[in-house]
């Protein structure tokens, strides 16, 4: 009877000797699962961000023309956005064909964030606010080159409106006013 209660005490410190150690072993495990866990998302960030890269990398130049181009275009804005008299503001050729051509490439450049806007706000949400800014800073300017087209037809209404009563006037002074009116309303 001692040797059994000796041996049942000893098999007692075996077990709990191995639960102890069972114990320590799972702690340990659950510690190497949570940094397996922890490198695999940290590769999966990894290759995402290569995506991106690989993505936003001709971007790069494009919005360093983009740059180039703004600059030169708000140069241009802000020359014809005092009230000057148009003879005074050298735009070359056409007035109304600058516009249009002006216009054609604002609404590209529209088109153009409006493709790009969708794929960035899933992979980088930063450009993405870049471009949203970019996209109203072009809105106004659209609005703004309207008003400026409005301003240059209501110019040119009322430019053809004085050389009609330019013309109106000596027309009545070589013939006199019987005469022009007889030829106004044939």
């Amino acid at each position: 009877e001692r040797n059994l209660a000796q041996l049942e005490e000893e098999a007692e410190e075996n077990l709990l000797m191995l639960c102890e150690e069972k114990e320590r072993l799972q702690e340990k495990l659950c510690e190497l699962k949570r940094e397996l866990q922890l490198e695999e998302q940290e590769q999966a960030l990894e290759e995402v961000l290569d995506k991106q890269m690989e993505l936003l990398t001709p971007l790069v130049t494009v919005c360093e023309k983009f740059k180039e181009q703004y600059k030169t275009f708000a140069t241009s804005l802000d020359a014809t956005r005092h009230e000057l008299p148009v003879k005074n503001i050298h735009i070359e050729g056409d007035t109304l064909t600058y516009l249009d051509k002006l216009q054609k490439h604002l609404t590209v450049t529209q088109e153009l964030l409006a493709e790009v806007a969708p794929s960035c706000a899933e992979e980088n949400a930063e450009a993405c606010t870049d471009l949203k800014e970019f996209k109203k800073v072009f809105e106004e300017l659209d609005k703004e080159l309207q008003r400026g087209y409005a301003k240059v037809e209501n110019l040119s209404f009322e430019v053809s409106k004085e050389v009609s009563l330019h013309n109106q006037r000596i027309c009545e002074e070589n013939h006199g006013l019987d005469a022009v009116k007889h030829w106004y309303f044939k």
